[in-house]
């Protein structure tokens, strides 16, 4: 019997993705990473706001009892296991430690206790320094010779800053915001680390689920204890720090320490100080000296320095 030939449609030949250049992927990180840190901008005056009409325990778990409904929803969405893997559990709590609870805690301790927006804004500026640090000691980053001298201009920048302004001392605030922001820096660099393998939002996701047994009943108790005082103001400013500094922020967040490096794309985040600055100006009419802005102006300069050292070690 003879074979027709003619109706034979040969297999397509498969055509591989296109591969992403090292340089193309480190700056699609950092422009992800822009986009959570320009959430993160608005954190402090909406955490001021909220702390009109709540308790900063109540502000504490109760933002991330609100971004746990949304986890449970983009779960949901993705049709992705409501529990995360086992094996992952032990980076799910120290996110939980640093993130859900650390920095939420100490910086609505600090800003509750009378620290300016402006103020605990720059502080936290030496975020990025610290978050690199535990890249290389967690992640095994090795980041080059020239960003380590941007990274210290950064905290320089901010230490003088720092001192300057509290006569030569640290404050009680200041110590609160220096463990809000090494709370944070952990539960970066564990993020940064997860979302390598986990998108950024199931990474946040199962954070906020793990640690809702927690946040959900502590929730309820201190608002049954505490007695809110509700209007528009603080209920707008608990809805942001809930849904978008609690889990909408980090979605671009992770994705981007994952695509650009934890330490490199982390220091997007020394342009948060300013960009909080304009924030606290717009929203609270808070006015602040040049020394402030100096300040924030000078960590910057250090952004843009930390993104062009891979460059330039290369040339």
């Amino acid at each position: 019997m003879k074979t027709d030939n003619s109706a034979i449609v040969p297999a397509p030949i498969p055509v591989s993705p296109p591969v992403e250049s090292p340089g193309r992927r480190a700056w699609r990180g950092t422009a992800l990473a822009g986009l959570g840190v320009l959430s993160f901008s608005a954190t402090f005056p909406a955490t001021v706001y909220a702390l009109r009409g709540f308790d900063p325990y109540l502000v504490t778990v109760g933002r991330a009892a609100l971004a746990a409904l949304a986890a449970l929803v983009c779960l949901k969405v993705s049709r992705a296991p409501v529990l995360p893997p086992r094996a992952h559990l032990r980076s799910y709590v120290l996110i939980v430690l640093g993130v859900v609870l650390g920095f939420p805690l100490f910086s609505s301790l600090a800003l509750y206790g009378g620290a300016s927006t402006a103020h605990s804004a720059v502080v936290i500026g030496l975020l990025p320094a610290a978050t690199a640090a535990f890249a290389v000691l967690r992640a095994g980053e090795r980041p080059r010779p020239l960003f380590w001298v941007a990274c210290a201009g950064g905290v320089a920048s901010i230490t003088a800053f720092t001192l300057t302004q509290g006569g030569g001392e640290l404050s009680g605030a200041d110590l609160l915001l220096v463990l809000a922001l090494s709370s944070a820096a952990v539960g970066y660099t564990e993020g940064g680390r997860l979302a390598r393998e986990v998108p950024g939002r199931l990474v946040i996701s199962y954070a906020l689920v793990v640690a809702a047994p927690v946040t959900v009943p502590a929730t309820v108790v201190l608002a049954a204890v505490t007695g809110p005082q509700l209007d528009a103001v603080s209920l707008a400013g608990f809805a942001y720090v809930g849904l978008v500094s609690m889990f909408l922020g980090f979605i671009p967040w992770y994705a981007g320490l994952a695509a650009g490096g934890i330490a490199r794309a982390g220091q997007v985040q020394l342009a948060q100080p300013l960009l909080t600055l304009v924030w606290a100006w717009l929203l609270m009419g808070e006015r602040f000296g040049g020394a402030t802005v100096a300040a924030a102006g000078a960590v910057l300069v250090c952004v843009a320095l930390t993104q062009g050292s891979r460059r330039a070690a290369k040339a």
